[in-house]
């Protein structure tokens, strides 16, 4: 099972409650026997009260996101794809997703973290990619290839795209 909170969230019925979208989704993830399961822990997860049974058309872009990271991490997915998404979320709420992506990953599970936010590549993942220009030009250690994607972030031109080339060069290991 392939989870993407964003994806889902795309798949949502603006007319339909958070409840119907929870037990609409779950049932497009084959989970038809534990749709209550997940509809409660679905409720739970994302903390937004009464909204639950309003109209996800009236939900604040920070419930919608919510909702959706909630529903793609109780359909008990095999590779999650996580963007940052969760930029959206108060601190406590980030938090309880991260504690949610470990859990996871703890189970064998594949995360696919697409970020810019350094603390949190290094947080989450045990490899990354560095892209530019739609190509890859590092993979490797979180740390290393942070601190090159910072660097380039500094430069611009010339000096940008000699530090692309020796980038491209190395192994991020």
């Amino acid at each position: 099972r392939v989870s993407w909170p964003i994806g889902l969230a795309g798949g949502f019925q603006g007319s339909m409650t958070g409840r119907q979208n929870v037990k609409f989704v779950a049932r497009i993830h084959g989970a038809e026997e534990e749709i209550e399961r997940v509809v409660r822990e679905v409720e739970d997860f994302a903390e937004i009260g009464d909204a639950f049974d309003e109209p996800v058309k009236t939900y604040s872009s920070g419930m919608y996101v919510r909702l959706a990271f909630s529903v793609a991490t109780n359909v008990d997915p095999d590779i999650l794809v996580v963007d940052e998404a969760l930029a959206v979320g108060d601190e406590a709420f980030q938090r309880k997703c991260f504690a949610r992506i470990e859990e996871i990953k703890d189970r064998g599970g594949t995360i696919l973290f697409v970020s810019h936010a350094p603390q949190s590549i290094i947080q989450l993942c045990d490899r990354a990619i560095l892209m530019d220009g739609g190509e890859k030009i590092l993979e490797g250690s979180p740390k290393i290839v942070v601190s090159h994607y910072q660097r380039l972030l500094n430069l611009s031109g010339e000096e940008a795209e000699a530090a692309r080339e020796k980038i491209k060069s190395l192994d991020g290991w």
